[in-house]
């Protein structure tokens, strides 16, 4: 049997010390940014009491950057009496300024009864940066009430395109009501309380409920959709007005009845995707249709995603092509801005379609003064995009945004009411 060196211990012992010395080093280094984690989480002060005016020119919810999460929902209306149908207005009116702003829950004098409010925010109600914008549909502006005199001039029935499969359940309706706040409690609150409200003067036609990326949103960048591009790069900016007073809202010098200035027309496209098939696709086929780089969002051939595309010196469409979605999108001939309109869209999942892939996709949602050079002309500028083979818009519908309210003394749609009185 070999004999011990005298050397061996001590050559031991320092191999162990030195194991020791180097996972102590490492497990401070891999602490280190877990630590500095939990530090920021533990110094992270969530707020939800950011409340945004519900008071203006305009309701909120059309410029307004976007919040995390949405609902929008759609329905007929049940009276035939037009005082009736102004009572609903003025109830929305005081619904919409009441969870606007932050509020301390109701109690109740009898506990036999429920309680005013559903309770899943607490006592404390925070608004959580909620918007309730609401708006009409082509169907209230007949008939019955006789406002078919002073419908809003571009005001019509969503028609199919050729790639669209629309179906009925998921269309129209009387008025519509889109939601949104930065956590999906707070707008399932606020859709509540409209209901108990307001529910026996009209009844749900359908509803969708969306979201955006929240690292997007709390990063202040553009959202990327389901299709892993992103979505409303091209919007102009909300902080020019007269560009806005252009492209968004109605003025008195515009082909509309009076009642309208303030407001704006708003298009809601309900698209499915067909997510199986797109992640199949190759990468430089999904650039190509989009005309962007999906991991910057610059447009093909330029380092970031506000870069001008510079068609002029891409005549032939060799480097972004002429059927890609930027491209037909916004052809920037003769002027920036050719699609007149603010893309203000949310992702949506409805679990599983019949035929057991993902029901997921796009509530696209578009603001502009002129419905037919907004939203239409763009559309038909992009029947026959290669993006079709992965989309199938299936609802939603065109509705005129009421112009906003202006003072604690007005309700929603009262200039309607008034100019019903006079024509």
């Amino acid at each position: 049997m070999r004999a011990k060196r005298k050397s061996e211990p001590q050559s031991v012992n320092f191999s162990r010390r030195s194991v020791l010395k180097t996972l102590a080093i490492g497990s401070a280094i891999f602490a280190a940014p877990a630590l500095k984690a939990k530090e920021q989480i533990n110094n992270c002060q969530l707020t939800y009491d950011k409340a945004i005016n519900f008071l203006g020119e305009h309701q909120a919810g059309v410029l307004t950057p976007e919040q995390k999460n949405a609902s929008f929902i759609a329905f007929n209306v049940t009276t035939t009496s037009i005082e009736e149908l102004q009572t609903l207005f003025t109830i929305l009116t005081q619904r919409i300024a009441y969870l606007t702003q932050v509020q301390k829950a109701a109690s109740t004098s009898n506990d036999k009864m429920p309680p005013a409010e559903s309770g899943i925010l607490g006592t404390l109600l925070q608004p959580d940066s909620l918007t309730i914008t609401v708006s009409l549909g082509n169907s209230l502006f007949d008939s019955r009430f006789g406002l078919d005199k002073i419908k809003p001039h571009y005001l019509v029935e969503m028609t199919s395109f050729p790639n669209d499969r629309l179906e009925e359940k998921w269309c129209g309706g009387d008025i519509a009501l889109q939601i949104c706040a930065n956590s999906q409690e707070s707008v399932i609150y606020a859709l509540r309380d409209i209901l108990r409200n307001t529910g026996q003067l009209w009844f749900p036609l359908w509803k969708i409920d969306g979201f955006l990326p929240s690292r997007d949103i709390d990063q202040r960048t553009t959202p990327i959709n389901l299709f892993g591009f992103k979505d409303g790069t091209g919007n102009a900016p909300t902080n020019d007005a007269a560009l806005m007073n252009e492209l968004i809202w109605i003025t008195a010098e515009n082909k509309e009845p009076a009642w309208c200035a303030g407001g704006t027309y708003q298009a809601v496209r309900l698209i499915r995707f067909n997510l199986e098939f797109w992640d199949r696709t190759p990468l430089e086929d999904q650039e190509n249709d989009f005309g962007r780089h999906k991991s910057t969002g610059a447009p093909i051939g330029m380092k970031h995603e506000n870069d001008d595309p510079s068609f002029e010196k891409d005549p032939h469409g060799d480097r972004i092509l002429f059927d890609s979605h930027m491209r037909r999108a916004e052809p920037r001939n003769p002027e920036r801005y050719t699609a007149k309109l603010r893309r203000r869209s949310y992702s949506y999942s409805l679990g599983l379609t019949e035929s057991g892939v993902l029901d997921m996709g796009l509530i696209f949602v578009s603001y502009q003064k002129n419905l037919k050079t907004g939203f239409i002309d763009t559309q038909k500028r992009l029947n026959g995009e290669p993006l079709e083979r992965y989309i199938k818009p299936f609802g939603g519908g065109y509705y005129f945004v009421l112009p906003g309210v202006q003072s604690a003394k007005n309700n929603l749609a009262q200039g309607m009411f008034e100019a019903l009185k006079q024509a």
